[in-house]
Parts: C-alpha cells; structure tokens; sequence
C-alpha cells in the first residue's frame, strides 16, 4: 500500500502581534506622509517584507546618519538604544518607534534594575540588533551572555544582586539551559519579573514541538536574519524530525528533500507574512502533498495599538 502524503501546518506561525504592528506603521506612514519615508535597518527580518515595502517607497539605511536632515524614520521592531534617540534628535530628525512593546518591556527593566545598580546579565545573539538596542539602555551594568558555552566567562560584582534578562526570540529551551548554568555559579541569581521571551516565539516553538516527531521534514519559512525563524529549524531537530530547512520562499525547496517523505511539517517564522506559507502549500501540493492537517497548540488574539503618531485623531465629543 502507498503511504499517504501529508501536510502538517503548525498553528499558530506567522506574523505575531509586534511585526503586524510594525509592518502596518511604515504602510500607514507611506500613505500619511508619503515616498520617501526612512527605516532604520529592517523593519522585521524578513526579505519579502523588506522589498514589498521598498517598492511602495520605504528606504532601508543602516544608521541614522544616512537619513536627511529632517526628514521622517521609522525605528524597527527590534528597538534601539537611546544614544539613536540622541543622534536623531540632533539630525532633527521626526521619528516614529515601531519597537515592539514586548522589546519595550526588556527596555524598562534593564533600566529599573540598572537604577538599583544591579549586575545585568542579557542573553541574547551578539550582534543582534535586539541586543544591541537593549544593552544600550546600560551598558555599564549589562554583560551579554550569548548562550550555555559562554557562562563562564561572566564576572559579577556582588553575587546578591544579579539577573538575567533575555532576547525576546530566542530557543526557549537553551536559554533555560544558560539560566541553569548561570544558577550555578551565581545561586541568588534573580529572574526577570515576568518572562523575556515573547508569546509567539514560545508559541511558535511549542506548535513545532508537538508535529516534529511526526514529521521527516520540517520546512521553516522565513529568512537567515531571522532568530526566531532560525530557531525553529533548531526546535525541529531537535525534537525528532528527521530534517529541516529554512526557505524564505517555495522556489527555494529542493525537490530532492521530498525523496522518501510522507510527512512534511511546515511552519513560519513570526516576521513572515501567510503568502509565504501559501506558496509553499501550493508547491507541495504539486509533489502529491494534497492533504493538510493543521497542528493547534494555541489561540493568539493579542494586538498592539499603532504608534501615537499614526493613530487616527479622536474627535471632540
């Protein structure tokens, strides 16, 4: 008997709240002030998000600096330090933060915690523009420990007044594997008032877990750039499928990963719009893959406001 071909689609995946909230900030600031309006490195980390809003006339710079003196820029999901606050203000610059809130809350609690002269332990990627925005806020409190096999390179000041704060994107699981070997050397360690790592990256990462064992293949869409796309390639793995790649789009797929595969899961990263996952869908479909059965772990019904500076005027009553 032929086995049958499947689809499993992991539920949920895509956009998560702070990426539709900053998509929609540079669209809405594209139809409010019109071509060109300027954004400090990606938006989210996503390529066909980028060039979508690159042709609609957003402009993509590294630094504030390559931005006109007084014109508009949009800060990017990922957050920034206060010293891009500082050199915009001098470029009179007019900003609109599209950071999002959940990045917001790290923000605030380095600060509280920096104020209380505590040792600011962040996990996180070196480099990434997360960290770079978060550590920022204190650099001479905050150590970055970028994951297990760099605890013991941390030194601390006072053993009693230490936490650990996190990257919102990261592997849930390795990060709870630093903290474990930060508590080793450090027993007082203090965690963060509520968790660091944002709801759709955990949710994202739990809906992999349950298909994964299922599954001989795992297709992750989403792009390089992106931790938390990158991380679901890793949960996959680790959690017993047999094989996963990242794509960004269907063309990407290798025929020949679907030699021998009956089960392919499929997911996306939380930058990821669902055109994406579509086209992979109808890709496979074209392989004999027709049926889908979608993997339920979670509801998510969180939405964030827009900016204040893109909200519509509220009328006088």
């Amino acid at each position: 008997m032929v086995e049958r071909k499947r689809v499993l689609l992991a539920e949920p995946r895509g956009y998560c709240a702070g990426v539709d909230r900053a998509v929609e900030t540079v669209e809405r600031a594209l139809d409010k002030h019109g071509a060109p309006v300027y954004v400090r490195k990606e938006i989210v980390h996503n390529r066909h998000v980028v060039d979508t809003l690159t042709e609609r006339g957003a402009i993509f710079v590294g630094e504030t600096d390559e931005v006109p003196e007084g014109a508009l820029v949009v800060f990017s999901a990922h957050g920034v330090s206060p010293e891009v606050h500082r050199t915009a203000a001098q470029r009179s610059l007019k900003t609109i933060d599209a950071t999002c809130p959940l990045v917001t809350k790290v923000h605030q609690e380095a600060k509280r915690f920096a104020r209380d002269d505590y040792d600011i332990l962040l996990i996180g990627h070196e480099g990434h523009e997360e960290v770079e925005g978060t550590a920022g806020e204190a650099p001479e409190h905050i150590q970055l420990v970028d994951g297990p096999d760099h605890v013991g390179d941390v030194e601390v000041r006072d053993e009693s007044k230490v936490i650990w704060l996190s990257q919102t994107t990261l592997s849930v699981d390795e990060t709870m594997e630093t903290v474990r070997r930060l508590r080793e050397r450090f027993p007082q360690l203090s965690d963060p008032p509520s968790d660091d790592i944002c709801y759709a990256t955990q949710n994202r990462q739990v809906a992999v877990k349950a298909m994964a064992p299922q599954c001989d293949l795992v297709i992750v869409v989403g792009s390089q750039n992106s931790s938390n796309s990158v991380r679901l390639v890793e949960v996959a793995l680790q959690n017993g499928a047999a094989a996963s790649y990242l794509v960004d789009y269907a063309r990407e797929i290798d025929p020949a990963w679907l030699e021998g595969v009956t089960t392919v899961g499929v997911t996306s990263g939380a930058s990821v719009p669902e055109v994406l996952v579509r086209g992979v869908i109808d890709f496979l479909a074209d392989y004999d893959f027709d049926t889908v059965e979608t993997v339920t772990t979670a509801e998510e019904t969180l939405t964030f406001a827009l900016p204040r500076e893109l909200r519509p005027a509220r009328t006088a009553k």
